[in-house]
């Protein structure tokens, strides 16, 4: 077994294309190890403050897979983590296993699955998907979730934001892929939402259920992305609410009647492969609801970037971001500060 493995470490160093370390089979079982190296530089010029700079290679990552087939089903496990955690300790990002069509474990919600796949490429780690269902990655990986996902169709049950909910959270979707490489998706969430926030020992709750059209269009070697949604019950995951960008906070899902808001979101982008090593992409994202505690009650931010791919695994990234409002409650000093007003990042990747 260690022969196996210093041989497929030999192989994978001698390729350009190091994507992915696979370490062979052993006893019916495939094993892989990948992720990435990334270092990123963030200059913030905020609206109101002091401009500053932030530096971290915290994003970095690793995932281990292992994968075999037992008669006629197929069985996968995936790990992975980060360095995002506090003090940029090592954390969980997945857990999951896959039995055919049906994975268990914590992972993407399906709101993420909604429109991640059909979304403009960005670097922003804590801002993207701002626009769409699926704005907030404070919720984007729950601690559990169970996919079912067959034919187009993705059928998800997550824990529910609500921790005295009676249903888990719902999610059910689908998505129609073209042989022209189009892709249209249409998926409907529902969940139980807390009415009474400040109160910890009720459950008073409303079900909220909103709906999300999401497509990608390809035209050669540029693509059309386009989103939106509208309903109850999605502020929090949409990342925008009654009091702004609140994180997980139940009094986002609420007006200041205590009725459930509607929250709606638009985004449209662009991307275009210039060249083999250069793409270069367009977005711009905007939520908003019908009530709110902010003398605006809009998220806007536009974002555009160019990512150089100097060799096969190694990229190099620029981009440029111009947003209306916080859109994440960290601090001035971190790398996850989102101020409104304008920012630039810089970023090399190197992934294995």
């Amino acid at each position: 077994m260690k022969n196996k493995i210093a041989q497929a470490v030999i192989v994978a160093s001698l390729s350009s294309q190091g994507f992915a370390l696979e370490l062979g089979d052993f006893n019916g079982t495939q094993f892989s190890v990948g992720g990435y190296l990334k270092s990123e530089g963030v200059f913030n010029n905020p609206d109101e403050g002091s401009s500053t700079f932030e530096g971290s290679a915290s994003q970095s990552r690793l995932n281990f897979t292992t994968s075999r087939t037992e008669g006629d089903h197929s069985l996968k496990g995936f790990i992975e983590g980060d360095f995002r955690g506090t003090s940029s300790v090592f954390r969980l990002r997945h857990a999951t296993i896959t039995v055919d069509n049906l994975t268990i474990g914590q992972t993407w919600t399906g709101q993420f699955f909604a429109n991640a796949p059909f979304d403009t490429e960005m670097i922003n780690f804590y801002g993207t998907g701002i626009g769409t269902v699926s704005g907030n990655g404070a919720v984007v990986r729950p601690d559990l979730v169970v996919h079912y996902a067959k034919d187009g169709m993705r059928l998800t049950m997550q824990d529910p934001v609500y921790s005295n909910a009676s249903t888990p959270d719902l999610v059910a979707g689908y998505t129609h892929r073209t042989a022209e490489g189009h892709a249209f998706n249409v998926t409907a969430t529902g969940r139980d939402v807390d009415t009474t926030p400040s109160v910890t020992t009720d459950s008073e709750s409303k079900f909220g259920t909103t709906l999300s059209l999401a497509t990608k269009l390809k035209f050669g070697d540029t693509s059309v992305s386009l989103s939106g949604f509208s309903g109850k019950g999605a502020a929090i995951y949409a990342g925008w609410g009654y009091n702004g960008a609140a994180g997980t906070a139940g009094s986002s899902e609420l007006d200041g009647n205590g009725d459930l808001l509607t929250v709606s979101g638009f985004s449209a982008g662009i991307g275009h492969k210039v060249s083999d090593k250069l793409r270069v992409n367009l977005r711009y994202g905007q939520v908003t609801t019908d009530a709110s505690s902010l003398a605006d009650d809009t998220l806007k931010i536009t974002t555009a970037n160019m990512i150089y791919a100097y060799v096969p695994g190694l990229e190099f990234g620029l981009e440029l971001r111009d947003q209306s409002a916080a859109s994440n409650g960290a601090p001035s000093g971190n790398i996850a500060t989102r101020p409104a007003g304008q920012q630039v990042e810089v970023m090399a990747m190197y992934k294995f």
